[in-house]
């Protein structure tokens, strides 16, 4: 079946493309909840964000050519 879904009602044009967004959306949160690796707080997330922001920029950046 391919009926349109009104844009008010849903983000998906067909029920098909809502399943597959749903089947991949299931997918990514098992995996999700499968990881063992350690989560990092948000703060720490963003200071390691700001420090390469605010590193020097590497030698073989376009700035640095001169």
């Amino acid at each position: 079946m391919n009926a349109s879904l009104l844009p008010l009602v849903s983000e998906f044009e067909t029920q098909e493309q809502e399943a597959d967004y749903l089947q991949w959306l299931v997918v990514k949160t098992r995996a999700s909840f499968a990881d063992t690796q350690p989560n990092l707080p948000h703060d720490a997330v963003m200071a390691q964000a700001r420090a390469l922001i605010q590193s020097p920029k590497s030698s073989n950046s376009p700035r640095s050519a001169g």
